[in-house]
């Protein structure tokens, strides 16, 4: 019996398969329990960069290759994970492409699974908690509040031309609340946007591994997070928050605060 979420084509299909697993923010706990079955059932398991290794702990019997990035400096070209699949697949292997937060958000399980379709494996997506939710959440950042913003922007900072996403000033203009991924490099221009749009004032936060042990978080407005950012020595992968939101997390550790002195008299 097939999974709902298990893709057929016409093609004829090895005995392998791929299943596209998203690994979820970085906190270990944060992944899913269908992710954690995927991974008992593994033959291999193909993971990237932000992935924490301590989940190929849940894969004790496959194959653990890493296939990502860090600094610029691949371990393997796109092209060459595709083929990856395809091979192992054939070869009657159960495929894991384990990707950290959810797949489909900025990551490439969406081209990967139409590879190995096209090749005649069978495929199957397990989604995970997207970063651009959970990292914010995880510093008491909701990305929607009654009262100050109706909608949330998520956008890659940087497109495949390596420039930055016109959607951003577009996202400006709005009083949505803007997330941003894979931006840190273009945060100056991503600045002068909003400061153009009259926005100065406008809160910012910017999470370096977020929902990790090593997390470090940066809290500003527009004119002043890049002195922050410097201050707090933040670099990739970050996460950038912009909106009204953002004062949600000094408002709870506020009345954290005032609990706690309360039952201390």
């Amino acid at each position: 019996m097939k999974h709902s979420n298990e893709i057929s084509n016409n093609l004829p299909h090895s005995g392998g398969r791929l299943t596209v697993v998203g690994a979820g923010p970085g906190d270990v706990e944060l992944i899913t329990l269908k992710a954690i079955k995927a991974l008992a059932d593994a033959d291999v398991v193909l993971y990237d960069a932000l992935v924490s290794v301590e989940l190929l702990d849940y894969a004790p019997k496959a194959e653990h290759i890493f296939v990502g990035k860090r600094k610029g400096c691949y371990a393997y070209q796109q092209e060459q994970i595709n083929e990856l699949i395809v091979n192992r697949a054939k070869a009657n292997a159960r495929v894991v492409r384990l990707k950290g937060g959810d797949p489909f958000v900025f990551g490439r399980g969406a081209e990967e699974m139409e590879y190995a379709a096209s090749h005649g494996v069978q495929v199957a997506m397990v989604p995970g908690i997207s970063s651009c939710l959970s990292v914010p959440a995880s510093q008491n950042i909701p990305v929607t509040k009654r009262g100050a913003t109706e909608s949330f922007w998520v956008i890659t900072g940087t497109t495949k031309a390596h420039k930055l996403s016109s959607d951003v000033a577009l996202a400006a203009k709005s009083n949505a609340t803007v997330v941003i991924l894979m931006g840190m490099s273009k945060l100056s221009q991503i600045v002068e946007l909003f400061k153009a749009e009259g926005k100065s004032e406008t809160p910012v936060a910017i999470v370096q591994n977020g929902t990790r042990t090593d997390e470090k978080v940066a809290i500003g407005t527009i004119a002043s997070i890049e002195g922050e950012v410097e201050k707090q020595e933040l670099a990739n992968p970050a996460i950038i928050i912009i909106g009204e939101v953002v004062k949600h997390r000094a408002s709870i550790l506020s009345i954290a605060q005032n609990q706690e002195l309360q039952l201390s008299k």
